[in-house]
């Protein structure tokens, strides 16, 4: 999804923080709930379109 990618791109490793909060703390581990979401979605997607009638 597009919001993950926003945020890993924001907080890579390295960047300055100025007002020295440690970057990793704090942080929700995105990856099991967005992937999970986006499989699922997908998956009802494709079941739904399986079972439109094909014109």
């Amino acid at each position: 999804s597009f919001y993950h990618h926003r945020c890993t791109f924001l907080h890579v490793s390295g960047s300055n923080s100025p007002q020295g909060i440690v970057p990793n703390c704090g942080k929700i581990p995105f990856h099991p709930y967005f992937s999970v979401k986006d499989i699922l979605v997908f998956i009802l997607t494709f079941l739904l379109l399986q079972t439109l009638p094909a014109y």
